[in-house]
């Protein structure tokens, strides 16, 4: 208990080993369905389940290592939701690229936001980027997700003459999909722990019992992780159309590790007297270094999950409570049967509960100024529309420069948001 204390430095953050493993347990119950959802979106790539299931639970186990024993944040990790619906439904079914190659591109994200943090140019590039992008980014990943989850419940359907339309209400998939969306979001009002992966389980048994869903059993030795381990074809990451991809990589997990540490941080009071995080290049470092982990195993950018202030209202606040999830994650992995188990549908209704909580960061866009609602609205709907958040991010800051530009507001513009919007409006000119 001496060791833990000197080393995480317990007391000094007024906790003990016994708060700090309640925190942690509570943090793995909120996040806990990555487990599930992952596997199951990246399988849609044509990925081995079984392999994709084994690369999450060690990516997250070393994302949380990495945090909890360098930075001594009590922040947990995993790969990240958009993240992983962009790898398969963008790059993969959207762009036609190899499930190997997206995999490439996501270790060098990961690699490009290792150099970033080292040589602190991420502070110049967060700094650089309005906050209405962001917001219109945010939202729009939840919008992603949301078209994802409703898609794959079969509650929208393609239609030739609208595009798209709504589907059966009557099958068990959107019944199912949609009663795990009303359990999880009541739960969450509840504040019950655990509620997502709650709805999850609590589908999967309904629909086992009502015999919609067959049971592969509990527990297991962990599948082979050998279809997807340094499967990444890195040469193929370097095709110069794949450069976007890569960029989308990196500047969504960028903004999402970036607002994640702030907003925890926040949370746990461990802003120093600046309102800085100290220790931040660690924290993005042990970011992007799960990121590559995790691209050489096989599965989705890993990123730092806001569910972490479960774990920090539980009284957690050094590095002991990610370490907890990490192992938590491990021990994940002897579950494989059950999370094989668990169909499509009782995921839909997480995904469009995640959707929600993303969406809500329109809530915080200046919607009396049309220069700048009209770049959030634009980045937002790109993003579920055209099935790519690469082009929402794209259109986002075009739109941002041009309308901006013309209403003569230049003081909102800055040269790093310029040349991105140059080089993406270049890239749809010229490259597409």
């Amino acid at each position: 208990m001496k060791l833990l204390d000197n080393y995480f430095k317990l007391s000094e953050h007024k906790t003990n080993v016994k708060t700090e493993v309640i925190a942690g347990i509570t943090t793995f119950l909120t996040m806990a369905y990555i487990i599930f959802v992952n596997p199951s979106i990246l399988s849609e790539a044509g990925m081995d389940y079984g392999a994709v299931f084994v690369a999450t639970c060690l990516a997250a186990a070393i994302g949380c290592f990495v945090m909890g024993m360098w930075a001594n944040y009590p922040i947990a990790q995993a790969p990240g939701m958009g993240l992983n619906a962009f790898f398969t439904y963008g790059v993969v079914l959207g762009m036609g690229y190899t499930w190997e190659a997206a995999l490439g591109a996501v270790f060098f994200s990961g690699l490009t936001f290792f150099l970033l943090s080292i040589f602190k140019i991420r502070e110049w590039i967060i700094n650089s980027i309005p906050m209405t992008l962001r917001l219109g980014i945010a939202a729009g990943i939840g919008l992603f997700l949301a078209m994802i989850a409703l898609k794959n419940a079969g509650i929208v359907v393609a239609n030739p003459a609208t595009f798209v339309s709504l589907g059966d209400l009557s099958q068990p998939a959107a019944i199912y999909a949609l009663l795990g969306f009303f359990v999880i979001t009541a739960l969450s009002y509840l504040r019950v722990t655990g509620a997502v992966m709650i709805g999850i389980l609590g589908i999967t048994i309904v629909a086992m019992v009502l015999g919609h869903n067959e049971y592969g059993g509990l527990m297991s030795m962990p599948p082979s992780i050998a279809p997807t381990f340094m499967a990444m074809d890195l040469m193929g990451a370097l095709d110069v159309a794949m450069l976007s991809v890569i960029f989308a990589f990196l500047f969504v997990d960028l903004f999402d590790t970036s607002g994640t540490l702030v907003g925890v941080a926040h949370r746990g009071k461990l802003l120093d007297k600046d309102g800085k995080l100290p220790r931040i290049g660690r924290a993005m470092m042990a970011d992007s270094t799960a990121s590559m982990a995790g691209a050489a195993l096989g599965t989705s950018t890993t990123t730092s999950y806001i569910e972490s202030t479960a774990g920090i209202a539980s009284g957690g606040r050094t590095g002991l409570t990610a370490v907890v999830v990490g192992v938590l994650f491990l021990i994940s992995l002897f579950f494989a049967p059950l999370a094989g188990s668990i169909p499509a549908y009782a995921t839909a209704g997480a995904l469009l509960y995640v959707a929600v909580l993303m969406a809500g960061s329109l809530a915080h866009a200046n919607w009396e100024d049309p220069t700048d609602a009209a770049p959030v609205l634009i980045a937002a709907l790109a993003m579920p529309l055209t099935f790519s958040i690469a082009e929402g991010i794209a259109l986002g800051f075009i739109s941002y420069v041009a309308i901006k530009a013309l209403s003569g507001r230049f003081a909102d513009l800055n040269p790093a948001v310029i040349i991105l919007a140059l080089l993406f409006a270049t890239r749809y000119l010229f490259l597409v």
